[in-house]
């Protein structure tokens, strides 16, 4: 999909579908905290949660680039794109490293909407964002793996089917790099949990289905490896840079939503016989919100295109999230003081989308931690932590 009306044909084509989900869908399910369910089926039934499977096992064979549009499209709709993303990105990791058997096994079903691949278990309580120092084990055992550990804020796990997990093969101490020792793997979490997998829901700030879990001696098949045995890391390096990109997008989303909303109140709200548009106060956030916004975007398609390309993107993909979570956050701001009082009602859905789009501060990554990564690996300054 390279041409500008196919872009705009596959706008067109999520918009379609999210006009069935109006503001008052998404402010339902945020009150009673429930997963959008028939949202996600109607995005599968659609295609659009199989977008970056090739089409020779049925998925949309779009490229990442084009695959943002369609999250983007999610949260300027007013929707939430988060408890369908995973599905996504999870792709960077199985399409790159799986096998032809694992990926004629599991992607038709997953483009089809038969199983569901919505879970990504890497973070940990004690690892946090050093992936390196998780501590969740796996020791082969015959035609079997064992895994023993715990995760944090892994979610969707109870609208999911299989998990790619993260674990670790080989004890940290008999490697020569942290990053070494590492195994990437699916499995099925309906055979998994009760049978050494614990899940303990957690309750967070937004509508977001997480959890912790408990791995307590769970097997799951040997086949279930993605790769080679230890070299995890790498591989799951491609989820987390096309995680990063199209989370970016989702914040570019949001940003619009929250642009076009308070555009549109600054235009019609009167006071004081004018509309609040006209005073340089209300407008000027706006318009800055708006800049920052369209400049993100840019940064979001370079990191694609270089995903794309099979370049070196980890740079380019925090960058686009930095910008992108900054922008979308100074937008959420912009509106709310915008609409005032009339902000902190639901009916707006501004505090919804609000407290949304404040996550991106710190998950999938921390933005901090993005600027010490630019500081050390772009700019070659002394690593500061």
């Amino acid at each position: 999909m390279d041409t500008a009306m196919t872009r705009e044909e596959l706008r067109e084509g999520v918009r379609e579908v999210c006009e069935g989900f109006p503001d008052a869908y998404w402010r339902g399910l945020d009150s009673k905290r429930e997963y959008p369910e028939e949202f996600v089926r109607a995005m599968t039934e659609a295609g659009y949660l199989g977008a970056l499977i090739p089409e020779e096992y049925g998925g949309l064979g779009l490229d990442l680039a084009d695959a943002t549009i369609i999250l983007e499209e999610i949260n300027r709709s007013g929707g939430n794109a988060q408890p369908a993303h995973a599905q996504v990105y999870t792709m960077g990791t199985l399409l790159r490293h799986g096998s032809e058997e694992q990926k004629r096994e599991y992607l038709p079903k997953i483009a089809s909407g038969e199983i569901r691949l919505q879970a990504f278990g890497v973070t940990e309580p004690e690892a946090g964002t050093d992936t390196t120092s998780l501590g969740t084990t796996a020791v082969r055992d015959g035609d079997q793996y064992v895994i023993n550990g715990r995760k944090i804020y892994i979610s969707r796990v109870q609208h999911s089917d299989y998990m790619i997990l993260l674990a670790r093969t080989t004890p940290k101490d008999q490697v020569k790099r942290r990053s070494e020792g590492l195994s990437v793997f699916i499995f099925d979490l309906r055979e998994a949990i009760g049978n050494g997998l614990t899940v303990n829901p957690r309750r967070v700030m937004i509508n977001n289905e997480t959890n912790e879990l408990v791995f307590e001696d769970l097997r799951i098949p040997a086949s279930g490896l993605i790769g080679d045995e230890g070299r995890g890391f790498r591989y799951i390096l491609d989820g987390m840079n096309a995680e990063r990109i199209l989370i970016a997008a989702e914040c570019i989303g949001n940003g619009r939503w929250f642009v076009e909303r308070a555009t549109g109140r600054a235009g019609e709200r009167e006071v004081f016989g004018r509309p609040i548009g006209q005073n340089q106060g209300i407008q000027f956030p706006i318009a800055r919100a708006h800049v920052d916004v369209e400049a993100a975007d840019l940064m979001r398609f370079r990191a694609a295109d270089l995903f794309d390309a099979g370049e070196p993107c980890g740079s380019e993909a925090n960058m686009a999230l930095l910008l992108a979570a900054e922008a979308s956050w100074e937008a959420a701001n912009a509106a709310m003081q915008t609409f005032g009082g009339y902000g902190f009602d639901a009916e707006y859905d501004v505090e919804r989308k609000f407290r949304e789009t404040r996550l991106f501060q710190v998950a999938p990554i921390s933005t901090n931690l993005i600027l010490s990564y630019v500081g050390e690996h772009v700019l070659g300054l002394p690593r500061s932590f």
